[in-house]
């Protein structure tokens, strides 16, 4: 089985609510990048995504696709899974982190598009599922400090396989950060779109960023 058995709604409510209040407790970013490193490389990094408005890339994208980039090629990771759809803008996510990643300079064939993820949960379960079809079996995921200690209670709750964090360091992305590029996305806009805010209630985006929308009975 790739899933770990799936928790009832009421204990998914209550650890939930327990790791929330425990979020300061998280290993500091650091701890979690030399616990990573002893065990490198990894077959696969996931990089999860967000929005692109079709001009130039945020802050928080930029660091990310660096973040995952930089522990390619320093061999930490042999290849490297941009995971985000088409959620709030036009702009598949993945398909733009990975036009990104290219003018950065990681081959192609180091580079996995996962364009199906609309929320952070998504973005590691649909990756993981593309990770386990490719033969990957050590599996970690690389985002800011933030979105890493939110995910951190789900990705250890229900997946098989365990999921390391690489955070972003500041200290290090600094030193390498220094990237402006431009690229042509047209090749990851999507016809006839309709945003997220159209398409699903709050409540159901709600269920979704906590990943309850997930059937992992069926995958």
């Amino acid at each position: 089985m790739f899933f770990a058995k799936k928790k009832s709604p009421l204990s998914f409510f209550l650890i939930t609510l327990l790791l929330s209040s425990c979020a300061f407790f998280r290993p500091s970013p650091d701890k979690l990048y030399n616990r990573a490193i002893k065990n490198v490389p990894y077959d696969v990094v996931i990089v999860p995504g967000v929005p692109y408005d079709g001009k130039n890339w945020s802050p928080v994208m930029r660091n990310r696709v660096v973040w995952g980039c930089y522990l390619v090629k320093k061999g930490f990771a042999k290849h490297v899974i941009f995971s985000g759809g088409a959620v709030y803008t036009p702009y598949v996510e993945a398909k733009v982190m990975a036009l990104y990643a290219e003018k950065i300079g990681i081959q192609k064939d180091k580079i996995f598009i996962e364009a199906q993820a609309q929320h952070s949960t998504e973005n590691v379960f649909f990756s993981y599922c593309l990770a386990r079809k490719k033969g990957f079996t050590k599996i970690a995921i690389a985002t800011d400090q933030f979105q890493s200690t939110l995910l951190m209670g789900f990705t250890k709750r229900n997946f098989m396989l365990p999921i390391t964090h690489i955070p972003i360091l500041a200290d290090t992305l600094s030193q390498i950060n220094n990237m402006d590029f431009q690229i042509n996305a047209d090749s990851a806009k999507v016809e006839n779109f309709k945003s997220i805010l159209e398409t699903q209630s709050k409540w159901f985006r709600f269920r979704g960023t906590q990943g309850k929308n997930i059937k992992f009975e069926k995958e």
